[in-house]
């Protein structure tokens, strides 16, 4: 997940939070957290780079209608970058950078 932008990331959570939703479906909730209309052009270009690199399947619900599912892989990454993210937010420890 570490070559994910910022913006692809938050698809692929937003995606995993529902049951294959499709592409409107996604962007009116990318833009409810974005508080910013999300255009077509980075929308599904983004949409791809997630299904080209395996994190996601395209599926289709109609001629003009496509419906996203994470895959197993795509949830395994989720599952790591979670992890990864709960050893910096655990106040358990004192953290101190590589140098």
């Amino acid at each position: 997940m570490f070559d994910l932008t910022g913006f692809q990331r938050d698809l692929l959570y937003v995606i995993e939070g529902f049951d294959e939703p499709h592409g409107l479906a996604i962007k009116q909730e990318i833009e409810n957290y974005y508080e910013n209309e999300i255009h077509h052009g980075r929308l599904y270009p983004n949409l791809d780079t997630l299904v080209e690199k395996g994190l996601v399947d395209k599926g289709e619900i109609d001629r003009r209608t496509n419906s996203y599912q994470v895959t197993a892989r795509g949830r395994r990454e989720i599952e790591a970058r979670q992890e990864w993210e709960q050893h910096y937010l655990t106040p358990e420890k004192e953290q101190t950078p590589n140098q």
